[in-house]
């Protein structure tokens, strides 16, 4: 039985129609990221409520997280991108193998991040951009963050195995699970058992280490093609280890590079006071909630691109390809439309504050235009790494997170002040898209015009 189930996936991941599979596993994705971004969202407004020095402590938390999250999106897509090209070679064993070792390995190192953040806390604090006043907020909130970090770690990496399985619905079940518990905790704890900051912590943190557990019952209860054991993670070489982070990396370097960037872009909004910090982190907020369904679009197409790589489907691989990055553009395009539009009343959701709308409505229009050149840019990335081009995708990663954004930042803020801050993301992204032209003419030159023999099949 496990063996027909095993063929009828496979069936599904190489003879499906490529618009009807993207979509299929596309949805999913696009789900969980919207409902984990309304809970974003709702954080932000909840925690709005309580001051804008509150409001700019989770923007600054924010960028933290995005650490935690860098190294579960690195075992995740590492593990995930070996995990679906050897399905795709039908090779279960090797499957289950790197499955297990990306999951321990991605929990071991969140429980690292806890104690050593725990250990430097203050430092971590002030280092991520906190003004005075900004600080005793974060305090609070990111000790919660930090107890939950090997679970929201691993979760990510469970999720990512999951979408590269061809399963992206039962990752969706588990963090739409806990993104919901969320949004209900925030103001049952916040303001019901009037624990402010501390109640928004804890809710997050609850979500959290729920979230695993129904992403762990996904894979011992057998529902995967791949299993998680512990004698697979017993059989961990330097060599598995070191191919898992080699493949994850531009995961970790595009996330590391993001959590730089904020807490750089923090700390030049904090020398125009709180009203500054908290308004570009709600733009970040909005314009990642937009792109979330371009870049569910994207997740789908990975595994996609990585199955076909792995059984020799290459036609498929060009064509999933093209549909993903119209399919993106379409969605990015009306959703950016609508930034545009509506930005100054948008803002003013979040934070009732004059300043705060003034500074975000110009920060948000200017990343609207830019972000609708994103999408192709963003699936020549993941090409790259669905692929197990490692080099090509880290120099991706890294031109699209910081390469760019960071010199312009430290230039157009010394130019043209909070105005050239609000300009920098923007002009980065411009920059960066004919060289993403170029890495993806040279990738589909090189790949091979005939599909592999099927001898797999």
């Amino acid at each position: 039985m496990q063996q027909k189930n095993n063929l009828t996936q496979y069936e599904k991941m190489t003879r499906t129609p490529i618009p009807r599979l993207v979509l299929r596993l596309a949805v999913p994705a696009v789900i969980s990221m919207l409902v984990t971004n309304i809970y974003n969202l709702v954080d932000t407004a909840f925690v709005g409520r309580l001051g804008t020095s509150a409001s700019g402590a989770v923007g600054i938390v924010f960028g933290f997280m995005s650490i935690i999250q860098a190294f579960g999106f690195m075992f995740g897509q590492g593990a995930g991108s070996i995990l679906s090209r050897a399905l795709g070679r039908k090779d279960k064993e090797s499957a289950s193998l790197h499955a297990s070792v990306g999951f321990f390995l991605s929990f071991l190192c969140g429980a690292l991040i806890c104690v050593l953040g725990f250990a430097f806390l203050d430092g971590i604090v002030f280092g991520l951009g906190s003004t005075g006043t900004i600080a005793p907020y974060a305090k609070i909130y990111i000790s919660y963050i930090l107890i939950s970090a090997p679970f929201m770690c691993s979760c990510l990496t469970l999720n990512n195995l999951l979408r590269y399985e061809g399963k992206a619905f039962l990752g969706m079940i588990g963090l739409m699970s806990g993104a919901i518990l969320n949004m209900v905790g925030d103001p049952i704890l916040m303001f019901g058992l009037n624990m402010g900051i501390a109640g928004a912590g804890l809710s997050t943190a609850l979500s959290q280490i729920i979230s695993w557990g129904i992403l762990v019952w996904m894979f011992l209860s057998g529902k995967t093609e791949s299993a998680l054991r512990v004698r697979y993670a017993a059989q961990a070489t330097p060599g598995i280890a070191g191919n898992i982070a080699a493949t994850g990396f531009p995961s970790l370097l595009r996330q590391i590079l993001n959590s730089i960037t904020t807490v750089l872009l923090n700390t030049q909004c904090a020398v125009y006071g709180d009203a500054a910090v908290a308004a570009m982190s709600i733009v970040s907020r909005i314009i990642f909630f937009a792109f979330s369904v371009a870049l569910g679009v994207g997740q789908g197409f990975q595994p996609v691109s990585a199955f076909s790589y792995g059984a020799g489907k290459y036609s498929r691989l060009r064509q999933g390809f093209r549909f993903a990055c119209l399919a993106a553009e379409a969605f990015i395009i009306v959703s950016c439309t609508l930034l545009i539009v509506f930005s100054g009343d948008l803002i003013g959701l979040f934070r009732d504050d004059l300043e705060v709308i003034a500074i975000g409505t110009r920060a948000l229009r200017l990343q609207a235009l830019a972000t609708m050149v994103l999408p192709p840019c963003m699936m020549v990335e993941m090409l790259f790494q669905s692929t197990g081009r490692r080099l090509g995708a880290s120099l991706l990663s890294a031109l699209r997170s910081g390469l760019f954004f960071i010199p312009a930042l430290l230039i157009l803020s010394g130019i043209r002040g909070l105005a050239g801050i609000q300009e920098a993301q923007p002009v980065s992204l411009l920059l960066s898209v004919p060289l993403f032209a170029v890495f993806a003419i040279r990738f589909f030159r090189t790949l091979p015009k005939e599909d592999a023999p099927a001898d797999l099949e």
